[in-house]
C-alpha cells in the first residue's frame, strides 16, 4: 500500500477507530473555492476523496451531480485537479489524497499520462469507478509499479467466487459499497446487515484494508464504526450546496461537518 495510506490506517489503529474519508468535487464551487475546502476539511479527515467531474456520472447521485456541474460549469480542467492536489500537498496538515472518477477521463488523457501526473502531484490513490477487475489488470499494474493504490469496488451482488479473485489480485485496500444504488441514496437495511456483508468481504482476507462507501451521514455513521474505514460524500456535497443556496461558507460549514462526522466514530 502507498506509505501515506498506510501510516493514515495506522493512526486510526492507534486511536482505535475507522478511517474517515471525505469525498468532494475538484472544482467546486470554484478553483479557489475547491482548495480552500481541501485544506479545511484536513483538520479532521484521515484520507481524502477528490472526484473528479463529469458529465456522465452513472454512479453518482444528485448531490454529487450537483457539484461536478458546478465544477465543469467553473472550467475545471485535470491539469487544474493536479495542481490544486500538489499545492495542497505542501500543507503540512495534508492528508493521502486518492482521486476518483471515470475511465474515460483517465483514457482520453492516457493512462501513462494520467498515471505520471498522480506521481508528480502526490496523489496517494486511485479510484475508477467503471473500470472494473479483471479489465483493469494493466492499469492497476501500472498505479502499483508507481507507488500509487488502486482501490477495487466490490458490491452487495459480487459473487463469492468474483470477490476472491478481485481481493486477491487487488491492492492492500478495498472499498465495499453499501447497497445497490447510486450515491447518496438512503440506506438500503439495517447497519448491523451491512457490517455482516462487510465481514464476509474481509474475511476472504483480513490483512487488507476494506472501507464503506454509499449512504453514510451524520446520523449513521457510528452505527457504521466497526470497520476499517468509512467515506461520507454526498452529505459534504449537500452541505456546499446548502451554504450557496443560503449565501453561508461552504469552508467553515464543510469543516464543521466533518469534524462532527469525526467525533461520532472516535
Amino acid at each position: 500500500m502507498n506509505k501515506e495510506i498506510s501510516l493514515a490506517f495506522k493512526k486510526c489503529k492507534i486511536e482505535k477507530r475507522p478511517a474517515l474519508l471525505t469525498y468532494i468535487v475538484a472544482g467546486d464551487y470554484n478553483k479557489k473555492m475547491s482548495s480552500q475546502i481541501l485544506n479545511s476539511i484536513s483538520e479532521h479527515a484521515d484520507i481524502i476523496e477528490y472526484g473528479m467531474p463529469f458529465n456522465a456520472a452513472t454512479a453518482d447521485g444528485p448531490q454529487i451531480q450537483n457539484s461536478s456541474f458546478r465544477a465543469l460549469k467553473g472550467g475545471i480542467k485535470l491539469k487544474d485537479i493536479f495542481s490544486i492536489i500538489k499545492n495542497y500537498k505542501k500543507n503540512k496538515l495534508s492528508k493521502p489524497c486518492i482521486l476518483m472518477g471515470y475511465y474515460q477521463t483517465v483514457f482520453n488523457f492516457g493512462e501513462k499520462n494520467f498515471v505520471h501526473e498522480c506521481k508528480k502531484s502526490k496523489v496517494s490513490g486511485c479510484i475508477i469507478v467503471d473500470l472494473p477487475w479483471p479489465e483493469n489488470k494493466n492499469f492497476s499494474k501500472l498505479c502499483k509499479k508507481n507507488n500509487i493504490t488502486f482501490v477495487q469496488l466490490i458490491s452487495p451482488t459480487t459473487t463469492l467466487k468474483r470477490m476472491r479473485e478481485i481481493i486477491k489480485n487487488s491492492d492492500e485496500l478495498n472499498y465495499f459499497i453499501s447497497m445497490l444504488s447510486t450515491t447518496g441514496g438512503k440506506l438500503k437495511g439495517s447497519a448491523n446487515r451491512i457490517l455482516k456483508q462487510y465481514k464476509k468481504v474481509k474475511r476472504i482476507n483480513p490483512s487488507k484494508k476494506l472501507i464503506i462507501g454509499f449512504g453514510i451521514t451524520r446520523k449513521n455513521i457510528k452505527s457504521l464504526k466497526n470497520s476499517d474505514g468509512l467515506v461520507v460524500g454526498s452529505e459534504l456535497c449537500k452541505g456546499i450546496s446548502d451554504a450557496l443556496k443560503k449565501r453561508q461558507n461552504p469552508i467553515k460549514k464543510l469543516n464543521k461537518m466533518v469534524k462532527e462526522l469525526k467525533i461520532k466514530i472516535s
